[in-house]
């Protein structure tokens, strides 16, 4: 008497490729390209104040393996850092700003243009925030590059075009840095209207950035007529 065998059951997966498991080997360069990615997006969404343990759950690896990459909390900080803001400074801005040969106006107004771009992308304006609700050094370290690489050049730019001595000979004053600040803000402000306040952006951001340059310009000149010491003019 011949004895039926059962058919195997077939797996619900036989007829899919297996999936790939998120912790499967990868070259060095590329696992901690990808741990750094997924770092971007996980401080985005989260803030500086999520742990190291829910990165590596989200992740889908130990937290051995993510310290084995960056041995720190802080130093993916400052892998972050120079991801999602030093590579992402374009290294023509300042020859755009200083370029005499160009209108200061026009200057000013296609650099804002390219520069305005950064607060609207979803990882730089949500990771700039909440770096600074987090006490974390990254704010500072970039206040201090747009001091040096943006508002000290517009500044000196500004003296020039309205017949000033520059800021080697005279420091920049307050007046003059609060006004920078306004402009700063207001460019910064678009991305925070849709990332954080979840308000429509401008439907035309050049035509917004526009209308706030020629507005910082108009006051530039009145402010440093009205506040500059008169023997530091040309």
């Amino acid at each position: 008497m011949s004895v039926q065998r059962k058919p195997k059951k077939q797996s619900a997966h036989s007829s899919q490729p297996p999936k790939q498991k998120s912790g499967k080997r990868l070259a060095p360069n590329l696992r901690a390209e990808q741990i750094l990615k997924g770092a971007i997006r996980f401080f985005a969404a989260h803030g500086f104040s999520g742990q190291t343990r829910e990165l590596a759950s989200d992740l889908g690896i130990s937290k051995g393996l993510l310290y084995r990459y960056f041995p720190s909390k802080e130093a993916l900080i400052e892998s972050v850092y120079q991801e999602v803001f030093l590579r992402r400074w374009s290294p023509t801005w300042q020859a755009v700003l200083t370029d005499r040969n160009r209108p200061l106006i026009e200057r000013l107004k296609a650099f804002y243009a390219d520069y305005a771009k950064l607060p609207l992308e979803y990882e730089w304006g949500r990771i700039y925030l909440y770096a600074g609700l987090a006490g974390a050094s990254i704010n500072r370290r970039y206040v201090r590059l747009a001091n040096e690489r943006i508002f000290r050049p517009v500044i000196d730019e500004l003296r020039h075009e309205f017949g000033f001595r520059p800021i080697e000979q005279l420091e920049i004053t307050e007046p003059e840095m609060e006004l920078m600040w306004s402009l700063h803000g207001s460019i910064f402000y678009i991305g925070m209207r849709k990332w954080v306040y979840h308000v429509k952006a401008p439907s035309d951001i050049d035509g917004a950035v526009k209308q706030l340059v020629e507005g910082f310009y108009a006051n530039a000149r009145t402010m440093m007529h009205a506040t500059l010491p008169r023997n530091m003019s040309l």
